[in-house]
């Protein structure tokens, strides 16, 4: 399918002519997961690139007309040049080359619309908060190698969703974000007159309908279409609906969702795309389920023939068993905001609530439940998740056992190209068939990985570990020397970290059921296995707590102070303002990542998938993906089996178990050396890792399952008959 994107606003950026090409490249993120693409504007000047955070909007603003003037007289430089525009144009051009050609023609003309509360792409451009937002991103970044015709839907969270600071007593800061247009990769969508699509979408009876305008970012082959509020005709209280994630209370909460489904589905229209199937990730984007079906019955249909219609092309994805995952608004709200809509689809107060009804939601309205009864096509994200799904959900089909409830499972997977990092990936160049990327859903792709010298491996892998260091130190330097650190903070962010020393990594969210401190249940075990003369370790911990969440604050802050403890003699850190730049050093820097969610309320899990595709082994606890990745025989990393026992219990058995592990299997092997100073053993199991990860849990190998088994179904379904 030919890509004919609407028209918007001019990206202005002030280049010489022979460097137009320029923009085009800023304003895709396909530079993203394009390394020919980073080198280039990394080489153009590098210490300004880092300074600007790897943003080439921001980067070109900045990097001033002088300078600008030298590269296009740059031989050197304009070949480089050339080649990535040529490569840029190629992708673009391909579609007729594509996976989706050659293996799912009947899906190359239709096109997928990917509603999704949050993106995460780039720091650049930080719509997203975790693991559900960075899973969305790369699903599109799959969906544009794989050639598959796809739009996303969310919105634009200028505020984004929150800096982390903490403060000299470690309790997290939520710092607002400001990104204006000037330093995104997003351009305004523009109507044939040239003035901005604007969108009305009705809020609560007692207000006039807010005004969305809609701006586009390009990740490949796939735009996306981001909802704002932001505009002078709205109220003042309206503008900052859409503008960060996740933020205010219940009632912002629905209103950003009526903004995402229904406004969403609006402007698709107002931009005459017509999507032929529909992909809602999470609950969050319920409502387009709606605003569709209400479209049928104004062309004329009845509620259940176009409920028909929209379950038999629409996929939704749950990704948590916790109940706090799932949106659930009173019926005083809904009332409020719905009372004038549901007539609208034909039904009364009753029929509608009926759709969000769920035992566990007393007489609230669930988002979940709403979508799960309106989507034909819905699946966990492992299969662990659907096992628990399945029961969670079951009171939405009565009579019907557990295991045959309707929903499926399709494990998560990471986008290669974005998260292996460049060390590794040259060196995978060296060593696989040069298609590897296209081909990295076959196990036989990363059969190579075995014949990799070990040596070979530990020299890159030890590289991507002193960048990981480095990269810590200059961000502890930068905070002291903008004067609002204290020495002790100085402490916490890992100033005594060494290259040579065992390094576990912990990362991600700080939710109280991922228990960011069970290491250090009991702190002596700890301190002696830290400072341990022949094999001491040392900890990275990074990552968030919701902003609403104290419970997750204070873990934070307990683990801020253990980093000060010198008991635990300077070898725990934590990394301030965990995002996905820091994420990439970290999932290819440390030696182990750690996971030890308290079971079963882990649905997938994407981190350990990056970490492993990048040699480093996981010690997790066997929830999630991990069940299906790890290897019994530990030949790819280390599981540790929950325990069948009361929380309190649970923690002390499990600790007991990293510990153990740590100290008598991990250590060992990760300071045994050959002549060469080269952990032979440990490499294997590093190894082993990417070849067993890297097929199993790619971004590709999930895409494509989606492809075969949910999206060809929901993109070829016949209309219902009326």
């Amino acid at each position: 399918m030919t890509l004919h994107l609407p028209r918007t606003t001019v990206p202005s950026v002030n280049v010489p002519a022979r460097l137009t090409r320029l923009a085009d490249l800023a304003y895709n993120l396909w530079w993203r997961w394009h390394e020919p693409a980073r080198a280039l504007f990394h080489g153009m000047n590098p210490i300004l690139w880092e300074a600007c955070e790897h943003n080439p909007v921001s980067f070109l603003g900045r990097l001033g007309d002088d300078r600008l003037a030298e590269l296009a007289a740059d031989a050197e430089f304009l070949a480089q040049y050339d080649a990535v525009v040529v490569a840029f144009d190629a992708m673009l051009a391909g579609s007729a080359q594509t996976w989706v050609s050659q293996h799912a023609p009947e899906l190359a003309e239709k096109r997928l619309a990917y509603f999704s509360a949050e993106f995460g792409l780039h720091r650049a451009l930080p719509i997203y908060s975790g693991g559900l937002g960075v899973l969305a991103g790369d699903h599109l970044k799959e969906a544009s190698d794989l050639g598959l015709p796809t739009v996303g839907v969310s919105l634009l969270y200028r505020q984004g969703y929150l800096r982390q600071r903490l403060d000299a007593s470690g309790w997290q800061q939520d710092v607002t974000a400001d990104f204006g247009p000037e330093n995104e990769p997003t351009s305004q969508v523009l109507g044939s007159d040239g003035s901005p699509v604007i969108i009305e979408v009705p809020f609560d009876d007692t207000q006039s309908p807010l005004r969305i305008a809609v701006w586009q970012v390009l990740v490949g082959r796939v735009p996306i279409y981001l909802m704002d509020s932001d505009l002078d005709a709205n109220p003042g209280w309206t503008r900052t609906v859409s503008s960060r994630l996740y933020g205010g209370d219940r009632e912002h909460r629905l209103r950003q969702e009526v903004i995402l489904g229904i406004a969403g589905v609006r402007a698709l229209r107002a931009m005459n795309i017509d999507p032929d199937y529909w992909h809602a990730n999470e609950g969050h984007a319920a409502l387009h389920l709606l605003e569709r079906i209400r479209e049928l019955v104004e062309a004329g249909a009845s509620f259940d023939q176009a409920a028909d219609q929209v379950r038999r092309t629409t996929v939704f994805t749950t990704h948590t068993p916790v109940a706090a995952g799932h949106d659930v608004f009173s019926p005083e709200l809904i009332d409020r905001y719905f009372s004038s809509y549901w007539p609208q689809l034909g039904l009364t107060r009753e029929e509608f609530f009926a759709l969000g009804r769920h035992t566990e939601s007393g007489d609230g309205f669930n988002l979940t439940a709403l979508s799960l009864r309106l989507a034909g096509h819905r699946n966990a994200v492992s299969e662990r998740h659907g096992e628990i799904t399945r029961e969670m959900w079951k009171d939405i089909w009565p009579g019907v056992a557990s295991p045959v409830v309707p929903i499926t499972s399709i494990t998560n997977g990471v986008h290669l190209p974005t998260w292996i990092s460049p060390r590794m990936q040259h060196l995978l160049d060296r060593h696989l068939d040069a298609d590897w990327r296209e081909c990295a859903d076959n196990p036989l792709t990363w059969e190579s990985v075995r014949r990799i010298p070990e040596e070979e491996f530990w020299h890159e892998h030890r590289a991507c570990k002193q960048e990981l260091i480095d990269l810590l130190d200059e961000r502890a330097r930068q905070r002291w020397a903008s004067g609002a650190y204290e020495p002790s903070q100085v402490v916490s962010a890992g100033p005594f970290l060494d290259s040579g020393i065992l390094t576990i990594g912990f990362a991600r969210r700080f939710a109280t059921y991922k228990r960011a401190t069970l290491l250090f249940h009991d702190v002596e075990r700890l301190a002696s296995l830290v400072n341990n003369p022949e094999r001491p370790i040392q900890i990275i911990f990074a990552g968030k707590a919701h902003p609403a969440d104290e419970g997750g604050k204070l873990l934070i802050q307990e683990i801020y102070n253990y980093a000060r403890d010198p008991r635990l003699g300077g070898r725990i850190a934590f990394a301030e303002d965990y995002d996905m730049g820091l994420a990439a050093y970290l999932v290819a820097g440390v030696d182990v990542w750690l996971n030890n969610p308290r079971a079963p309320y882990e649905a997938s899990g994407t981190s350990g998938m990056k970490a492993a595709a990048n040699g480093v082994p996981n010690l997790s606890v066997l929830d999630g993906w991990w069940c299906e990745g790890w290897e019994p025989d530990n030949s790819n990393g280390w599981g540790i089996e929950p325990a069948p026992l009361e929380a309190d219990a649970q923690d002390v058995t499990e600790a007991e178990e990293i510990y153990r592990l740590i100290e008598t299997r991990i250590a060992p092997l990760y300071y045994e050396r050959d002549g060469n100073d080269c952990p032979i053993e440990w490499s294997k199991i590093a190894k082993e890792a990417i070849r067993t990860v890297a097929p199993a849990f790619s971004a590709r190998r999930m895409v494509i399952e989606y492809i075969l088994r949910m999206y060809v179904p929901a993109a070829t379904a016949s209309p219902v008959k009326a």
